[in-house]
């Protein structure tokens, strides 16, 4: 049970109203009924929220947020990205590995990035020069600003959601 109140369609001022209408297409989350409370902040944070991470492969994207919850721990951020990871194709067997943090099934790039990934969302400061190499050798600069942003936003919303009591809004998964 959320822990603040969400703030409904029905009962959002104007500018949260055209923001779940426009921008969220009449369906807003719990996270941004949560958000809501702020509208500058919900509709700057809709904004960077899109923009993050469109320089990766999708699949790519799903895995890196997928991997930083399941580290975290955080129920709602998991189920949300294990619904949208089945839309690029990640099945059961992907979230299992993913959780054990085996990342054998995966290109040599993508477990370079998971590897990173996982440095940078356990023990940041341990990053050094030669993960840093590791991962250059696959990505791009503006790539790496986009993995180093995604992880960042999906630590952002791991806590933010879950502490808040947030609920998932859809049947859920098992993982």
């Amino acid at each position: 049970m959320a822990r603040i109140t969400l703030i409904s369609p029905e009962s959002a001022n104007a500018e949260v109203q055209e923001i779940y209408e426009k921008t969220l297409r009449g369906k807003p989350g719990n996270a941004q009924k949560a958000l809501a409370h702020r509208p500058e902040m919900l509709k700057n944070f809709l904004s960077f929220y899109a923009s993050v991470g469109r320089s990766l492969d999708r699949k790519l994207y799903e895995l890196i947020y997928l991997r930083v919850s399941l580290i975290n721990g955080c129920h709602y951020c998991i189920q949300h990205h294990v619904a949208s990871s089945k839309r690029v194709g990640l099945i059961a067997e992907d979230w299992a590995v993913l959780r054990a943090g085996d990342y054998s099934r995966y290109s040599e790039k993508e477990r370079a990035a998971l590897t990173y990934v996982e440095k940078l969302t356990r023990t940041p400061h341990d990053v050094d020069d030669a993960d840093f190499a590791t991962l250059s050798k696959h990505f791009s600069e503006p790539e790496i600003v986009d993995i180093h942003l995604l992880t960042g936003l999906a630590n952002l919303t791991n806590r933010f959601t879950d502490p808040l009591g947030l609920e998932v809004e859809f049947p859920e998964e098992k993982v």
